[in-house]
């Protein structure tokens, strides 16, 4: 089934889109001269996190969490902070171990081109296989460098040690065909023939048929999905954006990365420079939209939602920003008179780009003590945020 946006009334979406671009188009703006002041200040040599790098950071967490909370799933945002900083106090669990990869995939976005994510390349790597270049027919496909080294001849020693290789693959081969040889004999023949059918057909191009289904064609997906893409090149950019959610919720190209989808589609939005300093985030958003209408049977319905959620994460975040902007300046209040070896200001820095701090954290990070640490949070007065004896973890309130 192809997706099909040509019936959508225009008229019912104009106010939502004018709205969403002004609170996304506020945002940006907000983020990209805090950019310029904190370059001023890396000039004359002041080396503290301005509050706009601060959220950045933050919100690279928050909507790892919020991507999973919209997925039926809920992790802590402190538990998510210490796995990052790999000082977790419990065995991490499947949900944390998904938020982290979350975390990491929204920074590589981040920290990439703008084009990047939605080009061949960036797809492949997001999604962890590469895909064939049917699936992609409206992506370029990247030339690939030829090494200068390609026809270089080998030497007699390298050539010995690549045969030597070999012949250890082939023995361990051997060794494993050997070892599973006394277990298949003693199984009936009819079992054995199975068992041996099983294990030639057990992965395919799309990954073990356990984990995976075999008939959910991601490749064909993305490529319904990219045709999407191309078709809303000349919608604004909100529009469009809106539309390729929407699509991506429709044809569920990603049997187990759901969560890339409002990532992609931020991707677009930088890429088509309505974003130019920061990554769209919009599951805060959506997680304070209702079920009913984020998954409501009319597309129109479904589009508000989406541009209702980005006005309401855009408004969100500009206050977020200008709570951090506060914290940061009663917090330099506290470097008056203070020497210039002393660990507060890199302390500063460490509040201001997590939502929580432990004292290992602040340990590991500032290279004190566990003592030192505590006292660092105690001239600071942050907030104990987990209400516990141990394990305790601080933060901005």
């Amino acid at each position: 089934m192809v997706y099909d946006s040509a019936d959508l009334s225009i008229n019912d979406l104009f106010r939502p889109v004018v709205a969403a671009e002004d609170a996304l188009a506020r945002l940006d703006d907000r983020v990209a001269r805090k950019s310029d002041l904190n370059e001023t200040a890396r000039r004359s040599g002041s080396g503290l996190m301005r509050e706009n790098e601060g959220w950045i950071a933050r919100s690279h967490f928050m909507e790892a969490c919020n991507a999973l909370w919209l997925a039926g799933e809920l992790v802590h945002v402190e538990d998510l902070v210490l796995h990052d900083a790999r000082m977790d106090i419990r065995t991490p669990t499947h949900e944390l171990t998904r938020a982290h990869n979350i975390l990491r995939v929204r920074r590589q976005i981040a920290s990439n081109s703008p084009a990047w994510a939605l080009s061949a390349k960036g797809m492949a790597t997001l999604r962890g296989r590469w895909m064939s270049d049917v699936a992609m027919p409206n992506m370029t496909p990247e030339p690939v460098a030829l090494s200068e080294f390609t026809n270089e001849t080998r030497t007699e020693a390298e050539s010995a040690f690549e045969d030597e290789l070999a012949r250890f693959d082939a023995l361990l081969d051997r060794t494993s065909q050997r070892l599973l040889t006394p277990a298949k004999a003693a199984q009936p023949k009819g079992e054995r023939r199975l068992e041996k059918k099983s294990l030639t057909d057990a992965v395919t191009s799309d990954g073990d048929p356990l984990v995976y289904d075999p008939d959910w064609d991601e490749d064909e997906r993305i490529g319904r999905w990219m045709v999407v893409h191309d078709m809303t090149r000349d919608l604004p950019p909100l529009l469009a954006a809106a539309i390729l959610w929407d699509a991506w919720e429709d044809i569920e190209p990603l049997q187990h990365q759901h969560w890339l989808g409002p990532m992609l589609v931020s991707a677009m939005l930088r890429e088509r420079g309505k974003t130019r300093s920061h990554l769209a985030a919009f599951n805060s958003g959506l997680r304070n939209i209702p079920r009913d209408r984020r998954r409501a049977r009319d597309r129109g319905t479904r589009l508000t939602a989406f541009l209702g959620a980005v006005e309401a994460a855009s408004i969100a975040n500009l206050k977020e920003i200008e709570r951090l902007g506060l914290a940061k300046i009663q917090m330099e209040r506290k470097l008056k008179d203070r020497r210039s070896t002393s660990s507060l200001p890199g302390m500063i820095d460490l509040v201001l780009s997590r939502p929580m701090i432990s004292a290992g954290l602040v340990a590991r990070e500032l290279k004190v003590s566990q003592r030192g640490a505590l006292n660092l949070i105690g001239e600071l007065g942050l907030r104990e945020m987990t209400g516990r004896g141990r394990y305790r973890a601080w933060g901005i309130i």
